[in-house]
């Protein structure tokens, strides 16, 4: 896999999320990762994706766009998983909460 990023927004996500892109693309690895199409903030020349997985961090939501040709994945932004967010993952992964 492939990511890219836009070096000032990830400056912009860390100061407001405290998540750096580098370390989030870590939950791109996460073999109970949830993924699913952004309806909400796609538009009909952008397809939005949402990934929660765990990284190094914990659990996180990730929002990312696959760029064509070659897959790549670019990231738009990163923050850690709210309480539910959580939840659905944990239930995906198969932890008792």
């Amino acid at each position: 896999m492939d990511f890219i990023w836009d070096v000032k927004k990830d400056e912009a996500n860390v100061a407001k999320h405290g998540i750096s892109f580098k370390i989030a693309i870590t939950a791109f690895d996460d073999p109970f990762q949830l993924r699913a199409p952004d309806l909400k903030h796609s538009s009909p020349s952008e397809k939005r994706e949402w990934l929660i997985g765990e990284a190094d961090v914990g659990v996180l939501v990730i929002i990312f766009t696959i760029r064509q040709p070659g897959n790549i994945f670019r990231i738009i932004s990163a923050r850690k998983a709210n309480r539910r967010e959580r939840r659905q993952y944990e239930q995906n992964k198969g932890i008792s909460i």
